[in-house]
């Protein structure tokens, strides 16, 4: 178990500098990820926000697109938010014309399901394993998960809609915690990082 275990961020588009920020108030060493030989020296990697078809363009443009799926499939721990749950799903409902997916967690998600960038808003949110009562999540655009395989465990819902899961070494939210301050999710991550590594 590494004490600070290094976590990457995928730096192709979204708030990278707020998730640099949560993972070092996580005790991480926090990197930003934009090469294959950069993904290779972390022991976890975050996926921001964004915009979901961009980001799988960028990461085919920058030659990440295959790396990111071997680390995965090989159990490195990730996190996505909003657009990294959309990238991290298996099947997308409505995913846009050459819109690819990393894969890793076995759902099917909605993209923009809580409306427009109009519609965005922030509420708190019950995560299972985040100690101290409920987190600030910021939903921008955000899509939730319709539906979830076996091995998924839910960890948060929102109007009925899931919004936070887990499977083994992956985690994906809807919302964006790394926007309001509250990094115990962050934290969360960073310690199933520890424990893989």
């Amino acid at each position: 178990m590494k004490a600070n275990p290094v976590v990457g961020v995928l730096a192709l588009q979204g708030d990278v500098r707020e998730h640099l920020v949560a993972l070092a108030v996580a005790d991480a060493t926090a990197r930003e990820v934009r090469r294959p030989e950069e993904l290779a020296e972390v022991d976890g990697l975050v996926v921001p926000g964004g915009e979901s078809t961009t980001i799988s363009k960028l990461a085919t443009l920058f030659g990440l697109l295959e790396p990111l799926r071997e680390r995965i499939a090989a159990s490195m721990p990730v996190y996505g938010t909003c657009a990294g749950l959309i990238l991290l799903a298996d099947k997308i409902l409505d995913p846009r014309s050459g819109q690819e997916t990393l894969g890793g967690i076995d759902m099917i998600v909605r993209r923009n399901a809580f409306g427009r960038q109009n519609e965005s808003f922030e509420t708190t949110v019950d995560v299972t394993g985040v100690e101290g009562g409920p987190v600030e999540g910021v939903f921008i655009r955000a899509p939730w998960v319709e539906s979830v395989g076996a091995e998924v465990e839910v960890l948060a819902e929102h109007g009925g809609h899931i919004v936070a899961v887990r499977q083994n070494n992956a985690l994906a939210t809807s919302f964006h915690p790394e926007l309001t301050g509250d990094h115990r999710v962050h934290a969360m991550f960073v310690d199933m990082v520890r424990t893989a590594t």
